[in-house]
């Protein structure tokens, strides 16, 4: 992974005295709250319903075992000893005081780490593929793109006050594990020519998306731009993003991103704007060079990969040391995932045990652990995925059964990835200031209503989603069910959207009527799984009955047992 050099170590300490003193003035006096919070967004600090919460940035969502262990100190000596990964393959801790947090940022600071950019509006933490490197399916590695987007975006002074916040994401994979074409901007990387000894010859290209986001009004992104020459991103970028600066909607907070802008323009009109501006700055010099990828695409060579037989699923299982091989075949049917190198997997850790801690959360303990399972069988490496898991990208196939033991131990060997109780879901109204509802609750209720995993595994592929308001940072929209808090007169109701999904075949979801109080979500979910049960043909997944059927058995469903109480209601009147 990469390493910091002089100039990325300077930079990120500079940052941390500079904040550390702006706190001093804070906690002094001299400094007003009003003065303050931007300062203290620009650092990843947000004042939340109880207290700061600092969100830490993974970039592309690796790590180290050793950063990990510092995350594990971090939640252990300055939180309530966990963490909440994100989303956005960042971390949250959700219980910081303002008088710790520069001490924090030494800690990470130490270790290659910060929280720049991870709020404010400015580009955030890129996001990628959480397999990237490692995938069967990659076109081509799409981290050296990452990084070196990365460095050219933190502390851009042209993007430091964008009209909103705005995220990027990068796949290089036939199959979107990124959620591409929900992001302000998505970068697909393609490659007609060779990588060769980690260095680029030709050929490496990017089709880019705009426009792409969630929220109060949800949009898939746009093509806009094909077969740009990958060394061109930084000036394409910046042409793109110089017109969103100047035509974004700063008057409207509600409309300020740029989907916004793309949807009013029209994506045809946006992309001509751009490549107008670009034409006067593409032969420039802020554009990538051959030293440059040389220089970072080092970082990102492959590790020591024995020369190991590739198994098949038979034989890992021959490895196992006692009777138990059916709970472990279903965690390697729905835990692990082919590896471009023979005699390798990539193993997720479930992060969603069943109504038992918020989904995404992991422990001190845990963390301290799984940074030793990395350094065991996964070259002290690790991954944050999009659905708030962990994955150790490189583990011998023969050592599988024994991962499996010891990550059992953790209770991170839940073998209910892609299932209906790997839920997504935001930290909600438990923690979150800007929340309409909480979230947690309402995934603890279905994760213990759907706690048999014989069932899960009958149902197959589903995907919950859930948001405490509408700014959806639980990606409810792209959820095969989305479930999305909102307040009305004070009080947390819910509403249900159907047909969202994220990968390939995104979409957004539809919301399907009225919304629900809190303890009826659970009786809502089991009624619509039993609709799918009820009227799905052999190996239809929830996903391809709901695009057969349509909206209107499950919404019928849903609404039964309110319909049936009105007409009660109406004959007694």
């Amino acid at each position: 992974m990469y390493k910091y050099d002089h100039i990325d170590q300077t930079l990120v300490d500079q940052r941390v005295a500079q904040f550390r003193d702006q706190v001093a003035r804070r906690l002094n006096g001299t400094l007003a709250e009003e003065e303050f919070r931007p300062l203290r967004l620009q650092n990843g600090l947000y004042h939340q319903r109880h207290a700061y919460m600092l969100r830490v940035a993974i970039p592309y969502g690796l790590l180290s075992s050793q950063q990990l262990r510092t995350l594990a100190v971090i939640s252990e000596k300055y939180d309530r000893g966990y963490g909440h990964f994100t989303t956005r393959q960042n971390i949250q801790f959700n219980w910081v005081t303002l008088e710790d947090t520069p001490d924090i940022l030494a800690d990470l600071a130490k270790v290659e780490m910060h929280a720049i950019q991870t709020s404010g509006n400015c580009i955030r933490n890129i996001t990628s593929d959480a397999f990237a490197g490692v995938a069967d399916d990659e076109y081509v590695d799409p981290r050296p793109v990452c990084e070196l987007l990365r460095q050219w975006s933190t502390l851009h002074p042209e993007f430091a006050h964008l009209p909103r916040k705005f995220k990027f994401a990068i796949n290089g994979a036939k199959e979107d594990r990124t959620v591409l074409l929900c992001h302000d901007v998505g970068i697909e990387l393609k490659k007609s020519a060779n990588i060769n000894n980690g260095e680029l010859t030709d050929g490496l290209t990017a089709d880019i998306y705009a426009g792409g986001g969630m929220g109060r009004t949800p949009i898939l992104g746009s093509l806009i731009k094909t077969g740009l020459p990958w060394q061109l991103l930084p000036s394409y970028l910046t042409a793109l993003l110089r017109v969103y600066n100047r035509f974004g909607r700063r008057d409207n907070l509600y409309k300020a991103r740029i989907k916004i802008l793309v949807k009013a323009l029209g994506p045809e009109e946006f992309a001509r704007q751009v490549e107008s501006e670009w034409q006067h700055i593409q032969n420039g010099d802020d554009n990538f060079t051959q030293a440059e990828w040389s220089r970072v695409a080092k970082h990102f060579t492959k590790p020591a990969y024995q020369s190991l037989e590739k198994l098949s699923t038979e034989q890992v299982l021959e490895l196992a040391s006692n009777t138990d091989t059916a709970a472990f075949q279903r965690w390697l049917e729905r835990n692990v995932k082919d590896h471009q190198v023979p005699g390798y997997a990539s193993v997720i850790l479930s992060l969603k045990p069943h109504g038992t801690v918020a989904p995404g959360d992991a422990t001190t303990a845990q963390m301290n652990a799984i940074a030793n399972l990395a350094d065991q069988y996964s070259f002290g490496e690790l991954r944050v995925t999009h659905e708030q898991n962990l994955v150790l990208a490189d583990v011998e196939q023969r050592k599988l059964f024994e991962l499996w033991q010891a990550a059992k131990q953790q209770y991170v060997a839940l073998p209910n990835i892609g299932l209906l109780t790997d839920i997504i879901a935001c930290p909600g109204g438990d923690f979150c200031s800007l929340a309409n509802a909480k979230s947690l609750p309402i995934a603890k209720a279905i994760q213990e209503r759907f706690d048999d995993l014989d069932y899960l595994f009958d149902l197959g592929d589903i995907s919950v989603n859930i948001s405490g308001c509408i700014n959806s940072c639980g990606h409810h929209h792209v959820g095969n069910i989305g479930v999305l808090g909102v307040d009305k007169d004070g009080e947390e109701w819910y509403q249900i959207t159907l047909g969202g999904e994220q990968g390939n075949a995104a979409a957004i979801g539809k919301v399907i009527g009225p919304s629900f109080y809190a303890d009826e979500i659970p009786d809502v979910i089991s009624k619509i799984i039993n609709t799918y049960t009820k009227h799905r043909s052999a190996d239809e997944s929830f996903i391809e009955a709901y695009r057969r059927l349509g909206v209107t058995p499950f919404k019928e469903a849903a609404y039964q047992d309110k319909k049936e109480k009105a007409e009660v209601m109406g004959s007694a009147a």
